[in-house]
C-alpha cells in the first residue's frame, strides 16, 4: 500500500470521482498504479458522457473524439490532453489491446439511447461490456507484473468478468437516484413489470415497496455473480488481484442493502465505510477479494 500522499492529475481525478477503485489502486504495486489510475480516468471520461451533453448527437461526437485519440495513440501520436497522455502510457507499458479500448467506447453509445433494458440478460450484456470490461484492461495492467502461464490469465479473466458483473449491477442500484432524476431507468423492464413499480414514483425520487423488490432481486444476482468470481481466486496471482478487491467493498455495500431493506435510495450507499482501508489491507495480504 502506497504512503505517497503526492497524487498525478488522473490519481486525483479517481480519488474525487470513482472513490472505490481509488482504494483498490492503493494496493497494487507501485509500477502499476500509475497505469491504472489512467485507465480509469479514461474510463470516467467516457462514463460521463451522456451526463455532460444537452443532445444524443453531441454524445457521439464526444466519443467519436476519444475514438480518434486511440487511434492516435496506437499510431505514436497521442493528443496533448492529460487523460489521453496517462492512457497512452498505460498502453505502451502493458500492451493494452486497441480493440478492447474501442468496444469499451463503443458501449457508452447505449447510455445516449432512452431505452430501458428489456430484461437481466440485456442489463448484464450492458454491464458486461463497460464494468466488466474495464476490470479486463485493469487485469491487462496488473497481470503483466506476474509470471504464472495461460492458466491464472484465464482464471483472471473469468474472475474480471464474474466481479464486473457483480459490481456493475451493484453500481446500478446505487446510482438508480442519480438517473431517476434525469428521468432514466437501466432496471429491468420485466422486473419492473413483475413488481408493479411505478416509475412516476420513481421520477419523484421516492423509495417505494415496489422498487425495493426489483433492488433485492438485483442484489441477489450481484451475489450470485460475487461468488463465482472467487472461486478463481486460488488460480490467480496475488500480485494481478488488486482490481478485483472491488468484492470487499461489494460485500460492505451489500450489507448495506440488506440492511436498509434495500432502499437504493439510502445515503449510505454512497460512501463505504471507515473500516473499509483496513479491510482491503488485510484481504491484500491473505490475498483475497
Amino acid at each position: 500500500m502506497s504512503n505517497n500522499p503526492g497524487l498525478s492529475y488522473c490519481g486525483e481525478d479517481i480519488k474525487k470521482n470513482d472513490y472505490d477503485r481509488y482504494l483498490t489502486c492503493l494496493f497494487a504495486k507501485d509500477a502499476v498504479r500509475e497505469n491504472l489510475f489512467g485507465l480509469y480516468a479514461f474510463n470516467q471520461e467516457i462514463a460521463k458522457t451522456a451526463e455532460i451533453v444537452s443532445e444524443p448527437l453531441t454524445g457521439m461526437i464526444r466519443l467519436q473524439w476519444w475514438r480518434e485519440a486511440i487511434e492516435g495513440i496506437f499510431e505514436g501520436n497521442p493528443r496533448k490532453h492529460l487523460v489521453v497522455e496517462a492512457l497512452a502510457k498505460a498502453v505502451k507499458d502493458h500492451g493494452l489491446k486497441r480493440d478492447k479500448l474501442d468496444a469499451f467506447i463503443d458501449a457508452r453509445e447505449f447510455d445516449l439511447e432512452d431505452v430501458v433494458p428489456q430484461n437481466l440478460d440485456a442489463l448484464e450484456e450492458y454491464v458486461s461490456r463497460t464494468s466488466s470490461a474495464l476490470l479486463s484492461l485493469a487485469a491487462d495492467i496488473t497481470f503483466g507484473q506476474s509470471d504464472v502461464g495461460e492458466v491464472g490469465r484465464e482464471a483472471l479473466e473469468q474472475a474480471c468478468q464474474s466481479m464486473g458483473l457483480a459490481w456493475g449491477i451493484l453500481g446500478i442500484i446505487r446510482a438508480t437516484p442519480f438517473y431517476a432524476a434525469k428521468k432514466r431507468v437501466y432496471l429491468p423492464q420485466d422486473l419492473i413489470t413483475q413488481y408493479g413499480l411505478n416509475t412516476s414514483t420513481l421520477f419523484e425520487l421516492k423509495s417505494s415497496p415496489e422498487l425495493c423488490a426489483v433492488t433485492k432481486e438485483l442484489t441477489g444476482q450481484a451475489k450470485v455473480h460475487l461468488n463465482k468470481a472467487r472461486g478463481f481466486s486460488g488460480k490467480i496471482p496475488k500480485l494481478a488481484k488488486s482490481p478485483l478487491l472491488l468484492g470487499i467493498l461489494a460485500d460492505q455495500y451489500i450489507k448495506k442493502l440488506e440492511a436498509n431493506n434495500y432502499n437504493p435510495f439510502d445515503p449510505a450507499l454512497h460512501h463505504p465505510k471507515a473500516s473499509a482501508t483496513w479491510k482491503l489491507m488485510w484481504a491484500n495480504i491473505w490475498g483475497r477479494y
